[in-house]
């Protein structure tokens, strides 16, 4: 597959300054190593933590949304990184990005589910 074939290439534009290319590169491999720390969190949490007096249920409730946000977010951080990458060779101005927010979000509800949960144990 040539660059010009690449995914981010759209096949048209005009090479974008190598800095940018490298910078929305990293920006993508930081999104990927928070898609892993999180599936890597969920599994941590399911099969690691100690199971929740009186909540069977409780692991596995905050550990899988954990593994399936990772997955999320690794395909969200490549989609991203491809329309960047597309709207820098045809001298767009860079889409906003979701990610902040969804993560934002996404946290905010498993903490409520945690704090839920092992209130839920403590009354038990």
């Amino acid at each position: 597959m040539t660059d010009a074939e690449s995914p981010g290439s759209a096949g048209d534009g005009t090479e974008p300054d190598p800095r940018f290319t490298f910078a929305n590169e990293r920006t993508f491999l930081a999104w990927s190593r928070t898609a892993l720390a999180l599936v890597v969190a969920g599994l941590g949490v399911v099969q690691l933590l100690p199971p929740f007096p009186g909540v069977p249920w409780g692991r596995r409730v905050l550990g899988l949304p954990l593994i399936v946000f990772g997955a999320v977010v690794a395909v969200v951080a490549y989609r991203e990184w491809v329309k960047s990458q597309r709207a820098m060779r045809l001298g767009q101005p860079l889409p906003r990005s979701v990610m902040p927010w969804l993560l934002a979000a996404v946290i905010t509800v498993i903490a409520v589910i945690a704090a839920v949960v092992v209130l839920v144990s403590a009354l038990r």
